[in-house]
């Protein structure tokens, strides 16, 4: 259907999360995995999905069963799917993890020699949807090789500085050269977007300081309106040009660490879009990812309002 109105729209990486039932052990000596919706765009859109917002995705996805698998989570989990494109040469990605809490979950990426969502062109692209959409969410690592980075800069264009414009500064190792090279996209795209999110080391690749003070200065001198520094222990530091606020941390006893980031980005989504002031978007979006940070899985770990609320309470 044409004219629907995304309120969240992202961009990026999209696959099938392959999870093991045993804790704090080798993927060499695991016996059984879950399979789960996972790349962070996706996870994003259904966090944000869960907290109610209309949300979709542009992604890429193999013409295989786990293809067919992303596109029906996506659905269940409430995000509009119609910007997915099926790429008839590469296949879906997957990625495995090991779980040892509570601070160490090392990632495998199968995604070689290129993934669907990393070959998404601007001729796939609704540029109508991404003009029309109240918040565009993108991440470092579509800009990591084209046709993905053509599509970005072709997203930015058209969304020219367009309130609630975000990039999540994840910057995963893998999929670039060497920092420096991803610092020289970022620096081409912090100009047109307007929100900026990331941990220490990801604001390091960017802007050159993991000084959370001095990396949030950097982001908001390369033109950015709000700067995100997530601390871990230490909370969430936000910064606009006029305002300072840091969120402290939500205690809980983590089981999975990888999806927090994402609960984290989609109610940092739903709350700039509800309009709250900067500190009660940052303290909710801590809980939320607190609360993903004690689930096994990522996608359908996403928390409700309630959940959120029940957590705060606590």
């Amino acid at each position: 259907m044409a004219g629907v109105h995304h309120e969240v729209l992202t961009f990026g990486r999209s696959g099938v999360d392959i999870y093991p039932d045993q804790i704090g052990i080798g993927l060499e000596d695991v016996t059984s995995f879950g399979k789960y919706l996972g790349g962070t765009t996706a996870n994003v859109a259904v966090a944000a999905a869960r907290l109610g917002r209309a949300a979709a995705i542009i992604t890429g996805v193999g013409d295989d069963p786990f293809g067919r698998y992303v596109r029906r989570q996506l659905t269940t989990l409430g995000v509009d799917d119609r910007h997915v494109v099926t790429n008839h040469e590469y296949a879906t990605p997957v990625t495995f993890c090991e779980i040892f809490p509570p601070d160490n979950f090392p990632l495998y990426f199968y995604r070689k020699p290129s993934a669907p969502d990393l070959q998404v062109r601007p001729a796939d692209i609704d540029f109508d949807a991404v003009r029309d959409t109240d918040l565009m969410w993108i991440s470092v690592t579509g800009l990591s090789e084209d046709p993905s980075r053509e599509s970005h800069f072709a997203v930015l264009e058209a969304r020219a500085r367009k309130r609630f414009t975000v990039i999540d500064l994840d910057y995963r190792p893998m999929f670039w050269q060497t920092p420096d090279a991803a610092r020289e996209q970022i620096a081409k795209v912090l100009p047109d977007v307007t929100v900026a999110v990331g941990n220490r080391e990801e604001c390091e690749v960017a802007v050159g300081e993991s000084d959370p003070e001095k990396a949030a200065d950097a982001l908001l001198d390369a033109g950015v309106q709000i700067a995100i520094v997530k601390q871990g222990p230490d909370g969430v530091l936000g910064k606009t040009r006029t305002e300072r606020v840091v969120a402290p941390p939500i205690p809980i006893e983590p089981l999975n660490g990888l999806g927090a980031g994402d609960g984290f980005g989609g109610s940092l989504a739903h709350g700039l879009l509800a309009g709250w002031p900067l500190e009660k978007v940052l303290h909710r979006a801590n809980a939320a990812g607190a609360i993903v940070a004690s689930r096994l899985e990522c996608s359908t770990a996403m928390p409700t309002e309630q959940e959120i609320d029940e957590l705060l309470r606590a």
